[in-house]
């Protein structure tokens, strides 16, 4: 679609859930910009691979300020956008609800989420006490910062998104990311523990990872095998997050602000998902 109607679509879209949101000032003076306005260009901005507050600020001050005549400062939208946090966050919920109200099968992963060269960690690191070290065997190296941990559908669509230090065992902490699922979760072999197993299937989720090598495996090879092609796709929304949505370069200058950007990339994938109604993110523009 023409990138104009995407813009209409999406604040449409963005609009007609804040109507039947509640009140989110009961004080105070409005801002020049609505809230809808606010994150409409959040989503488009950072569906256009402008993961910055400035860089969604430039990009509409400078192309589209007649659809948005209202712009005020940098900082106010940056502010406003931050304290919008917990609104985006029940958007993108009640999204998914909208796109697969009812999924029983599951993909599981974790995504390295870098915020500086480990060799550049000291006491004045703003995220000094909150983030970790940890190992990306993608690029076989070392980092310093957080983990994302997801659980997806089969078709890709973003779930639930939370993040640990870096240095936290991915086993930790999905038991309490999956409280509410039921069905099937295939995840890699770094889910491999007979405890964590036995958990999730009194919670009714059968969790299903390869095996090591020195490990006898009793299911058909065939059906290991189209497991771990459905798992495959969770490894293409990383990409997505990763390569669309800068969500490996986020520059913050505290947790909350961190939050706040992680929880905007989440949206846009899932408004993009929306739309495209896969994947395919292509076909939108």
């Amino acid at each position: 679609m023409p990138l104009e109607d995407f813009i209409i679509k999406t604040y449409i879209l963005v609009d007609d859930f804040l109507k039947a949101y509640p009140a989110l000032r009961k004080r105070g003076s409005s801002p020049l910009l609505t809230d809808a306005e606010v994150i409409t260009m959040e989503i488009i901005g950072e569906f256009s691979g402008r993961g910055s507050d400035k860089g969604i600020y430039d990009y509409f001050r400078i192309h589209w300020l007649p659809w948005f005549p209202t712009m005020g400062c940098r900082t106010a939208f940056a502010r406003q956008s931050a304290n919008l946090w917990n609104v985006k966050m029940q958007f993108q919920r009640e999204m998914v609800q909208r796109i697969s109200p009812d999924n029983d099968l599951f993909l599981f992963d974790g995504l390295p989420i870098p915020t500086c060269n480990p060799k550049r960690v000291n006491r004045r690191n703003p995220f000094y006490g909150t983030g970790g070290f940890g190992y990306c065997a993608a690029k076989d190296k070392k980092y310093f910062g957080f983990k994302g941990h997801s659980i997806v559908n089969q078709h890709g669509l973003i779930l639930n998104l939370t993040f640990s230090p870096a240095n936290i065992d991915e086993r930790d902490v999905l038991p309490e990311l999956v409280a509410k699922y039921k069905g099937m979760l295939i995840a890699d072999k770094g889910l491999i523990r007979p405890e964590l197993t036995e958990l999730l299937a009194s919670q009714e989720l059968d969790l299903q990872t390869p095996l090591r090598k020195n490990m006898n495996d009793p299911r058909p090879k065939s059906v290991v095998y189209k497991m771990m092609n459905i798992r495959r796709i969770i490894e293409t929304t990383f990409s997505q997050l990763t390569d669309r949505f800068n969500i490996q370069s986020i520059r913050a200058k505290d947790l909350w602000h961190f939050t706040t950007k992680v929880s905007r990339k989440i949206l846009a994938h899932t408004v993009a998902f929306f739309f495209a109604g896969s994947l395919k993110f292509d076909k939108i523009l």
